[in-house]
């Protein structure tokens, strides 16, 4: 299956364009995040997240395999054989091999015996990152909070509670996402941790928002089935368009798909039997 190559303003959503484009479930597909965005100050980022994705092949070939069978070409060339895309193909690997190994501990000899040793972060080390730059972020702005992390597998749910913590949360939950793309850039990035999906919540605000949206979705749907007209709701990021498509998702009379291109990426509800 061919890569597929999406940007957006996070990494979770320029997952979920590539899931589109791939159609496949999240847990049908693999990722590499080629570039995460730049944080700034206050909760802004700059550039933009990109990421590779696939479906995930059914029967992968082991690593030893294919290190194997590039030995064995290796041994077919002759001299005056050896072909224009080789010393290329020889570099790029050279480099992918540079960029992944890990540095030495001080002290040790740095052979290749020691860079294969070195243990790969796990989602306890990401938590333990995360924890730390969400506690020192509250004591820079001045707030009281304690935070705590669920983990299930690679996931990391964690939590902050405190009081006065609505300016970490924002409008319709904007800044929230973004202090969320800060605790990743934080807590994964800086130790080479790709594999754990990590989110974030402030005083349980994501339950109560994917509650109060589902409502909405409803109400919306009992109209839209009583005009017999599509309605197109407002711009949304990708989390709430989720909710709205779960909540809908069981219901015969309506059907839901999304237009448009983010930021302005929103919900149509249709009524069933209605043209496209």
């Amino acid at each position: 299956m061919e890569w597929v190559e999406t940007t957006g303003k996070t990494v979770e959503e320029a997952k979920d364009l590539a899931l589109d484009q791939l159609g496949v479930h999240e847990g049908d597909a693999e990722f590499e995040v080629l570039e995460e965005p730049r944080p700034g100050l206050f909760g802004r980022v700059r550039g933009e997240a990109r990421v590779r994705a696939r479906v995930m092949p059914t029967t992968p070939r082991p690593k030893v395999e294919r290190r194997e069978r590039r030995r064995k070409d290796s041994k077919a060339e002759t001299p005056g054989e050896t072909t224009p895309e080789a010393p290329a193909r020889k570099r790029a690997e050279r480099q992918v091999s540079d960029s992944t190994a890990t540095p030495p501990a001080s002290g040790s000899s740095g052979g290749p015996a020691d860079r294969a040793s070195a243990p790969r972060p796990s989602a306890a080390d990401v938590a333990v990152e995360a924890e730390k730059f969400v506690a020192g972020l509250l004591v820079a702005l001045g707030l009281e909070g304690t935070s705590s992390v669920d983990r299930d597998g690679d996931e990391l749910d964690v939590h902050v509670v405190g009081p006065d913590l609505g300016v970490l949360i924002g409008p319709r939950g904007t800044t929230l996402l973004a202090v969320q793309d800060l605790v990743r850039v934080a807590s994964q990035r800086r130790i080479g941790d790709h594999d754990t999906r990590l989110r974030l919540d402030i005083n349980g605000y994501r339950e109560k928002r994917r509650e109060a949206l589902a409502r909405f979705a409803l109400a919306q749907a009992d109209e839209v089935v009583a005009s017999g007209a599509a309605r197109s709701l407002e711009p949304m990021p990708s989390s709430d368009r989720k909710v709205i498509h779960d909540a809908l998702g069981v219901r015969t009379d309506v059907s839901t798909r999304s237009e448009g291109e983010d930021p302005s990426r929103r919900v149509v509800i249709v009524p069933s039997g209605a043209a496209d």
